[in-house]
């Protein structure tokens, strides 16, 4: 892998981690155009992904602050009720992560049949939204929060959105539309940093290790750069409820994988 590499899909990782268009599959797809050796794919994975987490705390880090204050360290409370119901969302994708790893990650090989046929899935469920008359009304209930958090283990498949399918499920439910986007990229960040930590710790990236230090930074700044910026703009589309467009460039993007594929 390249530093050109590098910058390519770090702004990839970047822009399609908070942009419901699936980073996976982009990745994944970016991969196989530049012929990206899949050895080198963990290392890079987990620094892309560590740098848009980082994005995402800067983004909402008065926020995060607010809730670990008023949440944890004071009684009971709307901040403390909010934490339970983002660790409720993440208990489907520790499920997936605990027993259904191996299987996951064996889609993860370059099928682009597979990527396409998931981002027809996530183009899909964005354009259910636009059949929703007015915006919804509801607060996320612990309900809510369970269904947006079994829908973020299933968008665990490459090609899947997880911001798409978090999202759309929110919205679909009837909840605020902002507050679906606050909720979607907030109870990413555990799994997020827990999957990378666990990757760390076990040593699976030794295969990659000949990786340069300057395309891994390249990578993560690229990352960190759109990230920051893809976010701020994904919440902002999403209150005014503009995600038809990327449905239908899911929708045409899928059909071009399945037929490349």
């Amino acid at each position: 892998m390249t530093w050109i590499d590098a910058l390519i899909l770090g702004i990839v990782q970047g822009l399609t981690e908070f942009l419901p268009v699936s980073s996976s599959g982009h990745l994944e797809i970016g991969k196989a155009l530049l012929n990206i050796n899949p050895d080198e794919n963990l290392t890079f994975t987990v620094v892309v992904h560590g740098a848009t987490v980082l994005s995402t705390i800067l983004v909402f880090y008065s926020e995060i602050f607010k809730l670990i204050k008023e949440g944890i360290f004071k009684k009971y409370n709307e901040s403390t009720a909010y934490i339970l119901k983002i660790a409720l969302s993440m208990v489907p994708v520790l499920f997936v992560g605990l027993f259904l790893e191996e299987k996951v990650s064996a889609l993860f090989d370059g099928n682009l049949a597979i990527v396409g046929s998931m981002l027809l899935v996530t183009g899909i469920l964005l354009g259910l939204t636009r059949l929703m008359k007015k915006e919804g009304e509801k607060d996320i209930s612990f309900r809510d929060a369970l269904i947006i958090g079994i829908a973020q283990a299933v968008a665990v498949l490459p090609g899947l959105s997880r911001s798409g399918s978090t999202i759309a499920t929110g919205i679909l439910l009837g909840n605020k539309r902002a507050d679906v986007a606050r909720f979607s990229f907030l109870m990413v960040l555990v799994p997020i940093i827990g999957a990378n930590m666990l990757e760390i710790f076990r040593g699976d990236m030794s295969a990659s290790d000949n990786l340069p230090v300057t395309v891994l930074l390249v990578g993560f700044v690229a990352a960190f750069t759109t990230g920051f910026f893809a976010c701020k703009w994904m919440i902002n589309l999403v209150k005014k409820g503009n995600l038809i467009y990327f449905s239908i460039y899911c929708l045409l993007l899928g059909i071009s994988a399945l037929i490349f594929a």
